[in-house]
């Protein structure tokens, strides 16, 4: 099995060349206690195992400037490719995702709120952003959205209005899991289960999860693959925004979603990914 990454992030050490301009003014703490260069990614992949990753561009780091991961991913085009964010309220955002894709950005991504600031969800349906999505369209390109369970009657509509648009919730959209089965506290997530062109991410955060209250990985996974599918599921490390090795990352995901198929876990480790960005199956 070719294991790929959809969702690890990069920093530069050359602050000069790549100067920090976090989104919101605030920059990450993990940005700057554990920052990792595309060389040390690469290194840390060849450890893990891990043949190739759609890197994630660090919005609490540098903003909507997609230098760095654009810069690193094309030097490991065999590799790796890249995911960045723009402002989808500029008036000229069209032209600036094409100057981007142009330079080599396989996909976007909307960071509403995380680890500098709360969730606000206005900016998805403002219709400010759909001359965005309709680049996306135009150029066949997935959007990342970071988000909430506060943030999902908003995926609802933007999957229904761009339907050619492929949509990945990073992290799952932060489910509340320890309820535990049947999960009706994460009923707003399974609901959207009915739209196609919508996947998800597994990541630490979820695997976390599962191991707490009435949660376990057992009754969990196999339910989101019931509701999507595991042709709509792929895995993401967040390394090294989340804390551990990438293998021990790796290990974990690996052992939360023992319980499910070979074929399942092919899809989610691996083919789900080169679905999403094909420029990863080469």
């Amino acid at each position: 099995m070719n294991i790929i990454d959809i969702h690890p992030h990069i920093i530069s050490d050359d602050e000069k060349r790549y100067p920090p301009a976090p989104l919101f003014g605030k920059r990450s703490d993990w940005s700057q206690e554990r920052p990792n260069t595309v060389e040390a990614l690469i290194a840390a992949m060849d450890e893990a195992g891990v043949a190739k990753a759609a890197v994630v561009h660090s919005s609490t780091t540098y903003g909507f400037d997609n230098s760095y991961v654009v810069d690193g991913c094309n030097r490991y085009k065999n590799r790796l490719i890249a995911v960045g964010s723009v402002d989808m309220l500029a008036g000229d955002v069209a032209a600036v995702i094409k100057g981007w894709a142009d330079k080599g950005l396989a996909g976007l991504r909307i960071f509403t709120g995380g680890s500098t600031k709360d969730f606000d969800p206005s900016e998805l349906d403002n219709p400010k952003s759909f001359k965005a999505w309709e680049m996306l369209a135009e150029l066949k390109l997935p959007m990342c959205i970071q988000t909430g369970p506060v943030g999902l009657p908003q995926v609802r509509m933007l999957a229904e209005k761009f339907p050619t648009v492929n949509i990945i919730l990073d992290h799952l959209a932060r489910p509340d899991v320890l309820d535990g089965p049947p999960y009706a506290n994460a009923a707003s997530l399974f609901e959207l289960g009915d739209l196609p062109n919508v996947y998800m991410k597994l990541t630490p955060r979820i695997f976390g999860d599962v191991k707490k209250e009435k949660a376990s990985a057992e009754t969990f996974f196999p339910r989101v693959v019931e509701a999507f599918g595991a042709q709509r599921l792929a895995w993401g490390s967040n390394f090294p925004t989340s804390t551990g090795t990438l293998s021990e990352i790796l290990a974990t995901a690996e052992q939360g979603l023992a319980c499910l198929s070979e074929e399942d876990r092919a899809w989610i480790f691996g083919k789900t990914a080169q679905k999403l960005y094909p420029a990863l199956s080469k």
